[in-house]
């Protein structure tokens, strides 16, 4: 029997693929509704977090942060019996997995971090992916458990705390690449461009394609080959930054990027590929 804690639409929707599957489920959330919301879906709910987790053999957490994991998971300790194993697909601190993995072995409970690259939907049909790291005999054991909820199951090795690691440099991106897209946004409609036009551009130009190759490139530092030289990238960059000027755009992101640039550009890379900006950071 399985228990899960943590109610959002990540979890609601673990839970009625799992219920689909023909597992038994108890859940629990700090607000009560949404746990009862899924009785008729087949789950069985419980106003106290400590009950919920009562008989259950495997027990799933979907919460907000570290701090919420540590107070949901003391206040069910006195329902979680020994030899059960906990998986917390929660965005948490490095730190936070190591300590909760180490604290939880103390009391002969495996505590295992999967963090998830899945939105909603891929928890409902089961797609998308799965991080784990720490002791391999634990994740051999954990497998079959783990990869009936996700398309693929990522294993980092043997260093705990690895997972939250690769989770969260994982998340710098998608909030990077949102705070590029805003941009693009704003600067296409300051020069009258539609957000149609724009999609209609990037449906055929699909620099995304790109980022396999630009990241070896920077992996290995070939700089001096440039395919787009630093100091025009910074003079399209300027261009970018009067066009917004003069249109009262705001830009998030291009500013930093271009002050970036100057610095490399003053310790005199200028004829070299505009991704040295990155060289300190491998």
């Amino acid at each position: 029997m399985k228990a899960f804690l943590g109610m959002g639409l990540l979890g609601s929707n673990f839970v009625k693929a799992m219920l689909r599957k023909g597992d038994e489920v108890q859940v629990w959330n700090r607000t009560a509704s949404k746990a009862k919301a899924l009785e008729s879906d087949g789950a069985k709910a419980f106003d106290e977090v400590s009950d919920a987790v009562k008989g259950a053999d495997v027990i799933h957490i979907t919460l907000k942060d570290d701090a919420t994991v540590d107070e949901v998971l003391e206040k069910a300790s006195a329902g979680i019996r020994a030899g059960t194993i906990i998986y917390d697909h929660t965005t948490t601190s490095v730190e936070g997995a190591r300590k909760r993995t180490a604290d939880w072995k103390a009391k002969g409970i495996t505590y295992l971090h999967a963090p998830v690259f899945m939105g909603p939907p891929n928890a409902l049909e089961s797609t998308g992916f799965m991080l784990v790291s720490g002791e391999q005999d634990i994740i051999a054991k954990a497998q079959p458990e783990l990869s009936k909820m996700t398309g693929k199951l990522l294993n980092l090795g043997s260093e705990t705390g690895k997972a939250s690691g690769m989770k969260l440099t994982g998340n710098l991106f998608l909030l990077t690449l949102t705070a590029g897209i805003s941009d693009t946004l704003a600067l296409a409609k300051g020069l009258g461009i539609s957000g149609e036009e724009l999609s209609t551009l990037f449906a055929s130009w699909n620099p995304a394609a790109a980022m396999p190759a630009r990241l070896n490139k920077i992996l290995t530092g070939d700089f001096d080959s440039p395919s787009w030289e630093l100091a025009m990238a910074r003079k399209d960059a300027g261009l970018m930054l009067e066009e917004a000027k003069q249109s009262d755009t705001h830009l998030a992101v291009i500013p930093a990027i271009a002050t970036e640039m100057d610095k490399w550009i003053e310790k005199g890379y200028g004829d070299k590929d505009w991704s040295v900006i990155a060289k300190d950071n491998i």
